[in-house]
């Protein structure tokens, strides 16, 4: 998108500052081992990794919380945690960037969900995951709608799905209705089980295979894709509906209207987080003034920013200017 220039997008990210949106989703923890492989194990034909380096770092919604933190905005992070020692973890690592933590909600029957991802010579070679999928109580979903309340300073929200269980149809038909009392756009990043059940939110961020699943049907073409949009936005009565391509970029739709985004990585290590960033990066330049194209080229860019890092990572506004900057 061309229209896109340095002194827009700079006043866009000079314009989200200080400003309030709301994450509510699966909040989790990434946790990686890094390490080398020199040698197969003679257990089994896998690589043997000679541990070097833990990481930890925040994801699902958590990860969205810290991109836009990164952009200058103030989330309010909304989610479930187990009472472990994972969820100690996610506390400290919000703590370290001065985010806070009210709106995480204890249930002591779930763990706080983690990814452990075991890495060798910088190369992904298994996931862990330790997780519950049941949907939350209806304790949960009440004390969720009570913060919502109380916070009459959010601007914005993020839907953040990954079928952890925290959205639930019930708490997303309530939340949806809350904010469309007070005028309030809403955003989301769905998963295939709760795919349907955001009815009225402002703008739908699918990927290419959530879509075509939901949807049953290929979306290899750009006919089949413009369908989908518009089926998309007909049955969830959305504003927008951006599907995002990988390496082929976005597809926004709006208004009977079709923009096709090429993506700008110009090198990709890993795809991880990179919807997070999507969906933080758009939340926050709509509230800024940005058009919803404004807004998807802008998050582009900053998907391209952060699949050249390994692991997930967030964007910050300092990368994202740069990026706007080289072209």
């Amino acid at each position: 998108m061309d229209s896109l220039t340095v002194e827009r997008a700079q006043q866009l990210l000079e314009g989200c500052r200080g400003r309030r949106i709301a994450v509510v989703g699966d909040v989790m923890v990434d946790r990686y081992f890094w390490g080398s492989v020199r040698r197969i194990s003679p257990e089994a034909p896998v690589p043997i990794v000679d541990f070097e380096e833990e990481q930890c770092r925040l994801g699902g919604a958590a990860n969205v919380a810290h991109n836009l933190a990164m952009l200058g905005v103030r989330p309010l992070l909304i989610g479930v945690v187990g009472q472990d020692a994972a969820a100690e973890i996610l506390f400290e690592l919000l703590h370290q960037l001065g985010l806070e933590t009210t709106g995480l909600l204890p249930d002591p029957k779930r763990p706080t969900t983690e990814k452990i991802r075991i890495l060798g010579n910088r190369q992904h070679l298994l996931r862990l995951d330790r997780e519950v999928r049941t949907p939350v109580n209806s304790t949960i979903t009440t004390q969720v709608l009570k913060l919502l309340e109380a916070a009459e300073d959010v601007e914005a929200l993020i839907f953040q799905d990954y079928n952890k269980g925290m959205l639930t149809p019930e708490l997303i038909a309530k939340v949806i209705e809350l904010m469309r009392r007070r005028g309030v756009p809403v955003f989301v990043d769905p998963k295939e089980e709760n795919f349907f059940a955001y009815r009225g939110a402002t703008l739908f961020k699918p990927n290419r295979r959530e879509a075509a699943a939901a949807l049953r049907q290929p979306l290899r073409t750009r006919e089949q894709l413009v369908a989908a949009a518009r089926q998309l936005q007909q049955e969830l009565a959305c504003q927008a509906v951006l599907i995002t391509l990988g390496e082929e970029g976005m597809l926004l739709w709006e208004s009977e209207w079709a923009t096709f985004i090429p993506t700008r990585a110009h090198h990709v290590a890993d795809v991880s987080g990179a919807g997070d960033t999507v969906i933080a990066t758009v939340a926050a330049a709509v509230i800024a003034g940005a058009t919803l194209l404004e807004a998807a080229a802008l998050a582009n860019i900053a998907a391209g920013v952060v699949c050249a890092e390994p692991g997930v990572v967030p964007i910050t506004s300092q990368a994202l200017l740069e990026a706007v900057v080289r072209g």
